[in-house]
């Protein structure tokens, strides 16, 4: 048994320094990232028109920017979603749409969103693909509670990373 433990060690080994040599030792290795389940799960989204079908609405939802320019896009909301405190990596809370040259929405991303349970501690601050939740911060819009969140951008490459706030290369019309 002992052998067997060695032997697979070594081979471990064998293989990281292989990968190290291959892509360099530079190379950050993450683990799975958002986009590996969620992409499939909300493919149908790119369609509008299925996303409002599904209770997702951009009703009185403006384009969300920075005044420098970085953005995060038009939120469509699920109210129900957001109303219910689990967290379902499948089922996120608002997409996120961005106007492309021709101003057709485009999904570029999902945000997760969880109420604040307790505004006067940090211990109820929700985690998901090893990412701590942005927040506690303060409703966006008229009815949004306290909350935490977290972006996704897993149908657009984002810089600052997947799960930055905001991405630097889209900007609202």
């Amino acid at each position: 048994m002992n052998r067997t433990r060695l032997i697979s060690a070594a081979l471990v080994t064998t293989a990281a320094v292989a990968l190290t040599t291959l892509l360099g030792p530079g190379v950050a290795y993450s683990t799975p990232s958002a986009s590996d389940g969620v992409k499939a799960a909300t493919a149908r989204y790119h369609s509008v028109g299925q996303a409002m079908r599904d209770g997702y609405s951009g009703e009185n939802e403006p384009c969300v920017a920075l005044p420098d320019g970085p953005a995060m896009g038009i939120h469509y909301v699920n109210k129900d979603l957001v109303a219910d405190p689990a967290i379902d990596p499948r089922r996120p809370e608002i997409l996120l749409y961005a106007p492309d040259k021709h101003n057709r929405l485009v999904l570029v991303g999902v945000e997760y969103l969880v109420a604040d349970a307790d505004p006067t501690t940090d211990g109820d601050r929700p985690s998901l693909f090893g990412q701590p939740f942005d927040g506690p911060m303060l409703g966006h819009a008229p009815g949004m509670p306290v909350h935490y969140d977290l972006h996704a951008w897993v149908w657009s490459d984002n810089p600052d990373g997947e799960y930055a706030a905001f991405k630097p290369a889209l900007s609202c019309p």
